[in-house]
């Protein structure tokens, strides 16, 4: 059966030149000139452009947009866990056991940028207190084991290997400190933890993100941080670093460690109705419509069933990463995906094996957009069809600088694609260009059926960054973005049309999993094999 396209699919096509020559002439009949003896004036009209959209608040800052345009970044749980085979270290472990005879971070910066991951995050100090580097303020640290004979430095390793391989270095100090004395101490600690935090920041050149963990065990000292203070010294320090936390202030948890974020998800958040540790996990999904500040969210999720190598688990698929992958960076969020060092001090063979897999997959996927050949049109356009700067063409061209604006209060807001064949896919891929503020809040997408009218295949919510939609394959000549609601003129920055043939196209359950309130913050409890490991970073 051939199918039928709607009528408005071609409604925006130029004329034919019978009829360009038709209007130049109407023009040409129809101006006017006044004519005396002496002199001939001729009245012309000038017409301004119309101004570009305004952008709408808040918005991110600088920082904050290149966080979110890196898309993904690797975690790298790294201890004396590692060689102890807990989770969660007491503080008491011989600062001897750490001894990663064969260390290369340069490994770990090679797999992480040779399969997307444009920052790695190292857990420099984690909930055992043992830090990476020779700090000045703790023997409990690289300083006192054997590894390099107490002369090594974590930190440093990574921190070289990724400036010379153009990667971004992140560090995570944990709040909670099993090994000091003076945690408990509200004031001594805070200082003790400042201390640390400017050894972090002085030392190892540029630091893109500083990562900091709510945390903290039942029945452990009570802690009062002062995190105001410490923001102010990373700031001070460190100025172009995002600080995550469960309350921003720069970068938001998603509320879980499964990886999976909201399908609707806001980048707008009011830190205000948030504090780190003890935050609602449903409004740190969702984020808040109304919000007044800017907070990106960060889905954490392990490729093992722990943070920390053990030498019993295995990693996840990958097929079960490009899951992930769909429900964290095509859900407006950026995905940490942790990657734990072995106990040699390198990335293992059978996790690298995976990820490569996974870089495969979504190059498969997203290498090819099915619309770039297509016949692009819309509802309207702002300062009309000629005016090149927000036309609707510009959908195709990748990245979110150049975008298509409708004109001003006019809807409704569609986009149409012309395939000119019948083409299938199963896979939509929509971008907003966030540094204009995050817009839309309600879309649908239809195809053209076999009559010739509109079927539709998705609806959703919020876009952002990138989001990212599933569907049964659908074999369509025509495929119509309409947006059904925005905070203000919505514009849409790329349309991708893909096909996924490998995608299980279901929710993935990584590990057997649930959820618990653990002294007023949520963990993630993990079953692996016959013992419970709680698991939080």
């Amino acid at each position: 059966m051939e199918i039928k396209k709607p009528n408005h699919l071609h409604q925006y096509h130029l004329p034919n030149p019978t009829r360009i020559i038709f209007i130049l002439i109407t023009i040409l009949s129809h101006s006017t000139t006044t004519t005396t003896t002496t002199t001939t004036t001729t009245t012309t009209t000038t017409s301004f452009p119309k101004p570009p959209p305004i952008p709408i608040l808040p918005l991110p800052t600088s920082h904050q947009l290149s966080w979110q345009l890196s898309e993904m970044a690797l975690f790298l749980h790294f201890g004396t866990n590692t060689f102890t085979d807990t989770e969660w270290g007491t503080g008491q472990a011989d600062p001897s056991v750490f001894n990663p005879t064969q260390l290369n971070a340069t490994q770990w910066v090679t797999v992480a940028k040779e399969n997307g991951f444009s920052r790695v995050i190292l857990t420099a100090k984690h909930h055992d207190g043992f830090c990476l580097w020779p700090s000045d303020y703790t023997d409990y640290c690289v300083r006192s084991s054997n590894w390099r004979n107490g002369s090594g430095d974590v930190v440093g390793d990574l921190a070289m290997a990724a400036r010379e391989n153009g990667v971004q270095l992140g560090l995570y100090l944990s709040p909670w400190d099993r090994h000091e004395g003076v945690y408990g101490k509200t004031l001594e600690y805070n200082e003790y933890y400042m201390a640390q935090m400017t050894e972090l920041l002085t030392r190892y050149g540029n630091v893109n993100e500083v990562w900091l963990d709510g945390a903290k065990g039942e029945g452990e000292k009570d802690m009062e941080y002062f995190f105001e203070n410490w923001f102010s010294l990373i700031h001070q320090l460190q100025p172009s670093a995002v600080i995550f936390s469960d309350a921003g202030p720069d970068v938001r948890w998603v509320g879980d460690e499964g990886g999976y974020a909201s399908t609707t998800c806001w980048s707008l958040f009011n830190c205000s109705n948030a504090a780190i540790g003890n935050t609602d996990s449903r409004y740190s999904q969702g984020g808040d419509q109304l919000g007044h500040d800017w907070v990106p969210p960060e889905c954490d999720v392990s490729i093992r069933p722990g943070w920390f190598w053990h030498p019993s688990e295995s990693p996840k698929s990958a097929t079960e990463l490009l899951e992930l992958y769909y429900n964290s960076v095509g859900r407006n969020c950026l995905l940490l995906l942790n990657v734990p060092p072995n106990s040699s001090g390198l990335i293992s063979e059978e996790d690298v094996k995976v990820l490569r897999e996974f870089t495969d997959l979504r190059r498969s996927i997203f290498s090819h957009n099915l619309a770039k050949t297509a016949i692009v049109s819309a509802s309207s356009t702002r300062g009309g069809y000629n005016d090149t700067r927000f036309a609707a063409r510009l959908i195709l061209d990748e990245g979110i600088f150049t975008y298509w604006a409708p004109n001003k209060n006019k809807s409704p807001w569609e986009i149409y694609l012309d395939f000119q064949e019948l083409v299938s896919f199963n896979v939509v891929q929509i971008q907003e260009p966030i540094q204009m503020g995050q817009r839309i809040a309600k879309f649908h997408v239809d195809v053209v059926n076999e009559d010739g009218g509109w079927s539709e295949v998705f609806n959703g919510t919020t876009v952002g960054y990138r989001r990212l939609l599933r569907f049964q394959m659908v074999k369509t000549q025509g495929l119509r973005l309409v947006i059904d609601k925005a905070r203000a003129d919505p514009l849409v920055a790329y349309l991708g049309v893909h096909v996924d043939t490998v995608s299980i196209n279901r929710a993935v359950k990584c590990n057997t999993s649930l959820f618990s309130n653990f002294n007023d913050s949520q963990v993630l409890h993990q079953i692996v094999h016959n013992h419970t490991r709680v698991s939080s970073i």
